[in-house]
């Protein structure tokens, strides 16, 4: 399966954005959906989460409050981010695991990114 991202874009301090991560083919009920970004010059990290069997979610403490994470469809995930800060600015990379893991290394898919601009 590929995943393909969408929705980055540039916005103002206090705004926000909804971010789509559309598969290939229908995301299996076993695997685990993340959300990760990468600011320059730092790592990449993890943002959200959501198991697709049952949609229980988990959110990094910078995203809490803030951010959601969220099944559309049978193929896609999204992340809406509300009370967007300057701080947020990344690209932000959706991926598939299947470990209940904020570990980059627990995701073994990866889209290609969208890059998410926050101006103060």
């Amino acid at each position: 399966v590929q995943l393909q991202a969408y929705g980055g874009g540039l916005v103002q301090a206090g705004g926000s954005l909804r971010l789509s991560c559309v598969a290939s083919s229908r995301i299996l009920s076993s695997r685990v959906m993340g959300w990760f970004r990468q600011a320059p010059g730092k790592e990449r990290e993890f943002v959200a989460r959501i198991r697709w069997s049952t949609g229980r979610t988990w959110s990094a403490d910078s995203a809490k409050g803030r951010f959601i994470i969220s099944k559309d469809s049978y193929n896609t995930v999204s992340l809406q981010m509300n009370s967007l800060k300057p701080e947020d600015t990344a690209v932000y990379y959706c991926a598939a695991g299947t470990q209940w893991s904020e570990v980059r290394r627990d995701y073994d898919i990866w889209g290609q990114g969208t890059q998410v601009t926050v101006s103060s």
